[in-house]
């Protein structure tokens, strides 16, 4: 039972998404009918499965928000921000409702009461149904020409009662799905005696059902009892049989004949009822149905756990197969390094395949983005338009689960310091409007969110006299404009000239850059007065395994990431043009680093130097090493507390023979050489 409950409580949160995104769509366009019947579907099928699962207070709640939306979608109701924002309210305490579970506290309960007659207000005066109406009749009437027939043969197993599952449920929800009409079946109850079991089912269903839901919608109505019981589902027609009187006539003495349902003699019989034109209009939906299920089944639904299990695994693998490597080599047998090369091959491709199922789009988040900027902008009185572009950019699961808060923190600041409010935007000319984008593109290896807002700017003179006044910073310090700047990102600091709820509290940006740089980010700024503020987060597609260069210092491994190399150079000491800090090589005038003197080792005596040019933002740097041993794919595991203090190093891996190799984080090393 409570495997099942766990998959109640997975689609019920996908559900919820599904609705903020609709609710979200609504806002900017209230007569979108898909999207109010989008609305009304998630709400019905969360009502229905919490009832099926003994939710009785999250069926209550939902039912209600239910009624509301037949409403609207029966045109007795109209769409408007007050209703929206009650809506919004309702989702809020529906995912109350849902994370607390059985054990509701008498606050939520409540505040479910409160929120229910809040919701209950908008169709307080308008005129009820005298009977309860086919829900499904809304759905045809808006689209009758491309409604659609099938038979639905569902069986139940006789102990599906024993999953939580009423089968009534089932068919209730099946139903309000469009216009049907509904067979049982009781053949199979036994006579009163012994052998008839209280907890068992005996009943199976023939449901007719024309909609114009597609029979991905229908398969979802079972997707919690697919072992529970047999269903089939037939396209019989590209229209709506059941309007023909025939077609009704027929099968219900085909039930009075036997009870039994033939699905192949139906389809046949429905397409004699079909004219020339509509039999090839149920041929082409039944192409387009057959296409849209076939690629339904070739996406599943797997535990995070299980994924999190096949990367430790593909890790575990990669180590492994360095080991190989190494042996080979050393091993000096052609067979067994070729043997070394294939493995290495199918490695690196099951490594990318990996990477990708663990791959996640921005857009994932969005949802929640776009509620913060809809509710905080309303608070504050502000009119803001949030934009987006290239959500579809993926990134590591980790990476996603751990950018949230960032975000959000950055998008509340915007809003509460950044975007002014219409009486000085007009003064200064600009629209009532303001706006915020988040841009999201590939760059090499990593990815660049960027989050601008057309706002006041920041004035670096006020961040240098915060900046003073705090004591970071002396009175006489000399600071370029970006050094400036990135005094924001030091603890404590605001420019707030008060505290408000949303920020001002001196613990923000601070946060935000520890944060992104866990997640071996970066984060920078750009911002003009009165014209806006641009804040560029860079991040690593993935956080587990790098294809990196491994080099010698001393006695000590390091790994440069791979996607940081632009050349090596080997040359004489006596070859190198150098002066200042700087090298000349191939024509390019660069810094160049002794790693040595990084990482406090002695000084070699060894003539000849090998050089790697690493780059970042066009940016190139040269870094001196004892040997270049060659590619490697380093597993990354985490730094200990002891080791935190090491700004050079971004993490560490095991080598082949178990030696520990320190990686390198190269975009902290340029800035430093770059910044004397």
């Amino acid at each position: 039972m409570d495997q099942f409950k766990k998959k109640f409580f997975e689609e019920a949160f996908d559900l919820i998404q599904d609705l903020e995104d609709s609710l979200l769509i609504l806002e900017e366009d209230p007569d979108s009918s898909s999207h109010i019947e989008r609305v009304f579907r998630a709400m019905h099928t969360i009502k229905g499965n919490s009832a099926m699962f003994g939710f009785s207070h999250i069926d209550r709640f939902t039912h209600n928000l239910e009624t509301v939306y037949d409403f609207v979608r029966q045109g007795k109701l109209k769409i408007t921000s007050p209703l929206l924002t009650a809506t919004l309210s309702a989702v809020d305490q529906l995912k109350t409702l849902l994370n607390e579970g059985d054990t509701v506290s008498d606050e939520t309960m409540a505040e479910s009461l409160r929120i229910t007659e809040q919701v209950n207000s908008f169709i307080a005066g308008t005129a009820k149904v005298g009977e309860e109406e086919d829900r499904g009749l809304a759905l045809l009437a808006k689209d009758a020409d491309i409604a659609s027939t099938y038979f639905i043969s569902f069986k139940p197993h006789a102990d599906i009662f024993k999953t939580g599952t009423n089968p009534l449920y089932l068919v209730d929800e099946l139903c309000s799905l469009g216009r049907s009409i509904t067979y049982a079946h009781t053949e199979a109850i036994p006579e009163l005696s012994l052998e008839m079991e209280a907890d068992s089912c005996y009943t199976a269903w023939s449901i007719f059902l024309a909609t114009t839901e597609d029979v991905n919608a229908l398969y979802d109505v079972f997707i919690f009892v697919e072992g529970s019981c047999e269903v089939d589902i037939t396209l019989l027609a590209g229209i709506d049989l059941l309007g023909n009187t025939q077609f009704s006539d027929r099968i219900a003495e085909l039930y009075l004949a036997g009870g039994a349902f033939n699905a192949a003699e139906l389809k046949h019989y429905a397409e004699t009822l079909c004219t020339s034109e509509q039999a090839l209009e149920c041929a082409q939906t039944a192409r387009r149905t057959v296409t849209t299920k076939e690629n339904t089944i070739s996406s599943i639904r797997v535990s995070s756990d299980k994924v999190d299990g096949l990367m430790n695994l593909v890790s575990e693998l990669v180590t492994m197969q360095a080991q190989l490597s190494l042996f080979a080599e050393k091993s000096l047998l052609p067979e067994l390094s070729a043997i070394s090369e294939n493995m290495d091959k199918i490695t690196r491709r099951l490594r990318d395949t990996a990477f990708g199922i663990c791959l996640i789009p921005l857009d994932s988040m969005l949802t929640r983005f776009h509620r913060l900027v809809r509710d905080v902008s309303k608070e504050l009185g502000k009119d803001v338009a949030f934009i987006t572009e290239g959500t579809d950019t993926e990134l590591d699961k980790t990476v996603i689960e751990n950018l949230a808060d960032p975000i959000m923190h950055i998008l509340r600041n915007s809003l509460d310091h950044g975007i002014e409010s219409a009486q000085e935007r007009a003064a200064k000319g600009k629209p009532a409007q303001g706006t915020i984008r988040l841009r999201a593109f590939y760059s090499g290896t990593n990815v660049h969110i960027q989050i601008f807002e057309d706002g006041r700017g920041i004035n670096p003179e006020t961040i240098r006299a915060k900046a003073i006044e705090s004591g970071i910073i002396g009175a006489d310090a000399v600071l370029s404009k970006q050094e400036t700047l990135d005094l924001i990102f030091r603890s404590g600091f605001s420019t707030a000239a008060r505290v408000t709820e949303l920020s001002g509290r001196g613990v923000g940006m601070d946060v935000v850059k520890r944060k992104i740089s866990e997640i071996r980010g970066e984060v920078e700024i750009d911002s003009e007065v009165d014209k806006g503020t641009t804040i560029t987060i860079k991040l690593p597609l993935t956080l587990s395994i790098i294809d990196g260069l491994l080099v010698k210092i001393s006695e000590t491994y390091f790994v440069i990431p791979l996607s940081a190399v632009d050349t090596i150079y080997a040359a004489k000491h006596t070859d190198l043009k150098k002066y200042n800090n700087m090298v000349v090589l191939a024509g390019r005038q660069m810094p160049y680093v002794y790693l040595r003197t990084y990482f406090d080792y002695p000084a070699n005596d060894e003539d000849q130097e090998q050089i790697v040019v690493v780059s970042y933002s066009d940016i190139s740097v040269g870094l001196v090493v004892d040997r270049v041993v060659g590619e490697y794919q380093a597993v990354l595991k985490p730094l200990g507390k002891a080791f935190k203090s090491l700004d050079f190093v971004s993490g560490a891996a095991i080598l082949g023979d178990g030696t520990i190799a320190l990686v390198l984080d190269t975009t902290r090393v340029i800035r430093q050489a770059t910044a004397r």
